[in-house]
């Protein structure tokens, strides 16, 4: 691992379009699953009459999981490529599971977007592609997947190709950037070897489009930027949180301090993959253990920080927008949920300052009493409890945010100014 590039991945896209299925064969045909093991998922699966679930298996191991035949939670895993050795987040499609996704994506550096050849751009599909750009992932690769059910048949890749571009590109994304890769993550075919049954396609394999993405700056020389993504209590090693590090690096025996409670702590242990360390940084998804911190002292949501270098907790904050998808108006007082890096935070629109050109960021209208799907607008926001937050000048990866409200993401947008507290 030493010698390559760590590169964290997410899997995204709608609900059976193939996505664990997918990253199960890719771990498969990189030698990270043992052919017993695949033996016994194969047994399982025709077991729970889930026969072809067998890949998605290795990945979806919660019991409601595999008897739903859907992801759930996030499941971290790795494997190598010729470049890059990859920690891959499997991601749930379903959209009662966004908020996962949502911490997932806030952790990756690059998505893997799969798309089923029969049942093309899904709702799903758009709202993780919007999430993806506005999270800031700006490295994708697109899988039209389960090609073997369409007949391999070129005429409907190009279909389902161009939805995509056209999807993307009103995302933000450039179609000329983006690698398109028809495929049957079943099968086999364009995974890691070319398809003997797409002859017409002359690009790259997905394995081949992952070893081709651009390598990532990582912010080593900023201070220490842990957002907690969940906490275990492991028996004989006591209460681990994990997460990305987003900024800086972590020693044992480094003293840190918990944002936003203020609590302070020495790093005890840090492991990657189970893989004891003593150092990491920026890009590592790791678990670590803190001297003196039981289980309610750290939560999801949580920034573990430099001791002497803590992060901002934002009292209040200013956002600039795009209302992506809401069934009436916002207007002050509307009070949803701010997905702000792995926290999940009521806040409260205390303003609408102005609206402005999605475009250009110019202002179209002063302090207008609401604004409705489509807009872009420059808000301010109350959180209901104490949250870390950064300023997009700042620190992009603690500045971006997501609003959810009726089981749906309804706005996304970054901080651009914050009022710290005292």
């Amino acid at each position: 691992m030493a010698d390559r590039k760590h590169v964290n991945l997410i899997t995204i896209g709608h609900v059976d379009h193939g996505k664990s299925t997918l990253i199960g064969r890719l771990m498969y045909e990189t030698g990270s699953i043992r052919e017993e093991v695949l033996r016994k998922l194969k047994d399982e699966a025709k077991e729970k009459k889930k026969e072809t679930f067998e890949f998605a298996f290795f990945m979806d191991k919660l019991k409601e999981e595999r008897e739903r035949g859907l992801t759930v939670d996030l499941t971290f895993k790795e494997f190598n490529s010729k470049n890059y050795y990859f920690t891959i987040i499997d991601a749930p499609g379903h959209r009662d599971f966004v908020k996962n996704m949502i911490v997932g994506t806030s952790q990756a550096d690059v998505a893997v977007l799969v798309v089923d050849a029969k049942d093309s751009v899904q709702e799903q599909t758009k709202e993780h592609s919007y999430l993806a750009k506005i999270l800031g992932i700006d490295q994708m690769i697109v899988v039209v997947n389960k090609m073997d059910t369409a007949n391999y048949d070129q005429n409907r890749f190009n279909e389902v190709k161009s939805q995509i571009e056209k999807l993307l590109k009103g995302v933000g994304y450039k179609p000329e950037t983006l690698k398109i890769v028809p495929a049957s993550a079943y099968k086999g075919d364009n995974v890691s070897k070319k398809s003997e049954n797409m002859k017409w396609y002359e690009g790259p394999t997905i394995l081949e489009a992952l070893d081709s993405i651009t390598p990532l700056e990582r912010s080593v020389d900023k201070p220490l930027r842990l957002p907690v993504q969940d906490v275990f209590s492991i028996t004989g090693v006591g209460t681990v949180p994990v997460g990305r590090i987003e900024t800086g690096k972590m020693k044992v025996n480094q003293n840190v301090i918990i944002m936003p409670a203020g609590t302070k702590a020495e790093v005890k242990s840090i492991e990657i993959h189970n893989q004891q360390r003593q150092e990491v940084s920026s890009g590592d998804n790791i678990g670590f253990n803190l001297r003196g911190v039981g289980k309610g002292d750290i939560k999801k949501g949580d920034v573990v920080c430099e001791e002497d270098k803590p992060a901002t907790v934002a009292e209040e904050f200013t956002g600039q927008i795009i209302v992506l998808n809401h069934p009436t108006v916002i207007a002050p007082g509307y009070t949803p949920v701010f997905h702000i890096h792995t926290a999940q935070i009521a806040c409260t629109v205390t303003e609408i300052v102005r609206k402005v050109n999605p475009k250009t960021g110019e202002t179209v209208e002063e302090n207008p009493e609401y604004i409705k799907t489509g807009d872009a607008a420059v808000i301010k926001v109350k959180p209901k409890k104490p949250v870390v937050m950064e300023k997009q000048k700042d620190l992009p990866h603690l500045a971006r945010f997501a609003i959810r409200d009726m089981g749906q993401t309804v706005a996304a947008g970054v901080c651009i100014d914050l009022t710290p507290k005292k």
